[in-house]
């Protein structure tokens, strides 16, 4: 059985460690905090259901909610790689709940206020979500709209200065923890997609209401919640960017968002391999050890192979963005390979665990669990196909 002190003591990939100080740096101070303040409690918070709220703060005053946002708001202005290495990291530690939290606080909801926020709007929100006093949100699967966000029905209508929101959301991450979500509501019925805009909304508001939380298969302490508006009532000025851009602004930040799953997979998948690694050089069957069978060493080999191919395509695309020149289509296929691949490789490692693997006992059954819903949120792997396609065949 591997121990979570076997992944502390490894990095998911030696080649970030002399390739960038700042990754370094940054790598050390999270897994020491993880390690004192997060791994210790982790456990209890999955079977509760729930990550403290004290956890937000504590992280924030570690900087590692935002790092790589601008200092004047408190950020220590870090590569956006360090934003990236933090995802993956706690998600190697098998820490996926609170890696699925950060990605949307610090990955997501940040990034869209620091790069279509007003400076009022930076100044009001992002200084508090880097030390963690608000916790960020953002809203746009409805019930009955997933990927279809020209089937969106939560409406905003402007009355004087004011917006007037009506409509709910589900399978929203941060849910009940969040105050402030960036929310998407149609602003012009008659235009499908292109009629949607995005709000920065207070969820202290009257109007605004948090359903029960969701329970989930796996990434139970990652609080999953239903919100409500009911003539939610915000100032002109929470519109975030331009009226009716939301969609294209969505889709300017897609990029980053699946690079973020891409990493949270890759690190999933580098933890995974390295306690099944483990456990099957020391259990023994039939008289060897399980690492010993033909099946077991070309298993873990394919698995490595694929994991290898997936890393450079990762490193590639961190690259392209960093040149603003990658594509939706690009992310797509980030976002397919990458969740596909954590899917099928932790199912894999835990067959190799036999009866064990399927014990909560084992850490395997929460890499595996916990992957699952990484092929459906954030745009499925079919609507991710989808894409691709396009770019290919046109529509």
């Amino acid at each position: 059985m591997g121990s979570m002190d076997q992944l502390i003591g490894q990095s998911a990939d030696q080649s970030k460690i002399a390739e960038n100080e700042d990754i370094t740096l940054f790598r050390d101070m999270l897994l020491r905090c993880l390690e004192k303040e997060v791994i210790p409690h982790y456990d209890q918070w999955e079977k509760d259901g729930w990550m403290p709220k004290e956890t937000w703060l504590m992280l924030g005053a570690a900087g590692m909610l935002g790092p790589d946002m601008p200092d004047e708001f408190g950020a220590a202005g870090a590569p956006f790689e360090v934003a990236l290495m933090i995802l993956e990291e706690t998600c190697r530690l098998n820490l996926h709940s609170l890696s699925t939290a950060l990605n949307v606080h610090a990955n997501i909801v940040m990034p869209y206020i620091n790069n279509l926020g007003t400076a009022e709007q930076k100044a009001q929100w992002l200084p508090r979500m880097v030390t963690g006093e608000v916790v960020g949100s953002i809203g746009m699967t409805e019930p009955g709209a997933g990927s279809d966000l020209a089937g969106m029905r939560t409406n905003a209508v402007r009355d004087g200065d004011e917006w007037v929101i009506n409509g709910s959301k589900t399978f929203i991450t941060n849910g009940l923890h969040c105050g402030l979500i960036v929310l998407a509501a149609k602003t012009d019925t008659t235009k499908g997609a292109k009629g949607i805009s995005l709000f920065l909304v207070d969820s202290t508001l009257p109007g605004f209401k948090k359903g029960k939380g969701i329970k989930k298969m796996g990434q139970h302490s990652n609080d999953t919640a239903e919100l409500f508006f009911d003539n939610l009532r915000v100032p002109a000025n929470a519109l975030l960017g331009e009226e009716n851009k939301g969609f294209i602004y969505l889709m300017q930040e897609l990029p980053r968002e699946r690079l973020g799953l891409g990493s949270q997979a890759v690190g999933a998948c580098e933890g995974a391999m390295a306690i099944t690694a483990d456990y099957v050089t020391q259990r023994k069957a039939f008289g060897s050890t399980v690492a010993q069978f033909q099946n077991t060493r070309f298993k873990m080999a394919e698995l490595r192979a694929q994991l290898e191919l997936t890393k450079a395509y990762l490193k590639q695309c961190e690259a392209r963005f960093k040149l603003g020149a990658m594509t939706t289509e690009e992310a797509s296929i980030l976002k397919l390979m990458s969740t596909e691949l954590q899917v099928k490789l932790t199912h894999e490692c835990l067959q190799l665990f036999g009866g064990y693997g399927y014990t909560e006992e084992y850490p395997i059954s929460r890499f595996f669990t916990d992957a699952r819903v990484q092929t459906i949120y954030a745009g499925t792997s079919e609507i991710m196909k989808e894409v691709i396609a396009r770019g290919e065949l046109g529509r």
